[in-house]
């Protein structure tokens, strides 16, 4: 163990450990959320809700969430569907390209896997779309491993309750703490008593006291080494892009002259190649469909 070890295991005694896993789990107990993807076990089901939830709020993921599994209940379901059918599916949802990925990491399990998510972190982070978070995640909700992963709501609770104050936490710090938090043999001490907590549990209090400090006390986050603040999403080349792949399966073709008031601003005709290079639109003649 190196100095700097030493060091931040003495400012960051058992006994402190103890008491913010207590606050956590306490305050989980009392007000934890309820969302449709956290009482199941089938794996692709937490694929499919961890991919959707990559920077998208909840309350706009839910119903998507239930609408995709009616209409993509396993994972031969989505790797055989066309591509248009997928596309049209996550309109709602934003960051398109998760919508791509998601079917391509569909296809490999289909293949590769025979049907079924893997359960090691390095085959989850071959899937396309799939990172450390999400990775994590998975391994976390669908196969109780007791892993640690980082992500806003957890980087905000752990900032909140150990970095108060100081500037450029980096996530390595973070990380080092989540370990020692996780449930060790699923026990967690509280008043000289040994109580059952399992990583499911643990991850899902975590999160929920993260959105919850979120909304009491404001963005921590902005206390990260990692923190980046996000451009306007207003008027952006984003939104453009996201207009023309909505009207592309609204109608049955879509054309440059749709999106002629934007030209001043932005190479329409490029963002429309960009589209079909990505696999989103198709090119006939001068106009475009969805793929």
């Amino acid at each position: 163990m190196s100095v700097k070890d030493y060091e931040n295991r003495a400012r960051f005694s058992e006994k402190r450990i103890i008491r913010f896993q207590n606050k956590v789990l306490d305050f989980y107990r009392k007000r934890g959320r309820v969302f449709p993807w956290r009482n199941i076990r089938d794996p692709y089901a937490i694929l499919v809700s961890e991919v959707m939830l990559q920077q998208t709020q909840v309350d706009r993921v839910v119903p998507k969430y239930l609408e995709w599994l009616k209409r993509f209940p396993t994972v031969s379901s989505l790797a055989c569907a066309p591509k248009g059918e997928v596309i049209k599916a996550w309109q709602g949802l934003g960051y398109n390209r998760r919508a791509l990925h998601l079917k391509r990491a569909a296809e490999v399990i289909a293949t590769k896997y025979k049907g079924k998510v893997p359960r090691t972190l390095e085959e989850l982070q071959s899937l396309p779309g799939i990172g450390p978070y999400t990775s994590g995640a998975i391994a976390a909700f669908a196969f109780g491993m007791n892993l640690p992963f980082i992500e806003t709501n957890i980087r905000t609770v752990f900032i909140h309750f150990f970095f108060r104050g100081k500037k450029k936490v980096r996530d390595e710090e973070i990380l080092e703490l989540v370990v020692r938090a996780l449930p060790n043999k699923v026990r967690l001490l509280s008043r000289h008593k040994v109580e059952l907590c399992s990583v499911r549990e643990w991850y899902n209090a975590l999160m929920d006291c993260g959105a919850m400090l979120k909304r009491a006390v404001g963005n921590v986050n902005t206390c990260a080494a990692k923190y980046a603040k996000q451009s306007a999403f207003k008027g952006s080349r984003k939104e453009i892009r996201g207009a023309i792949l909505r009207r592309a399966t609204e109608k049955e073709k879509v054309t440059l002259a749709d999106f002629k008031e934007h030209q001043t601003k932005f190479s329409v005709p490029e963002i429309f190649s960009e589209l079909a290079s990505e696999g989103f639109l198709r090119k006939i003649g001068e106009d475009f469909t969805l793929a």
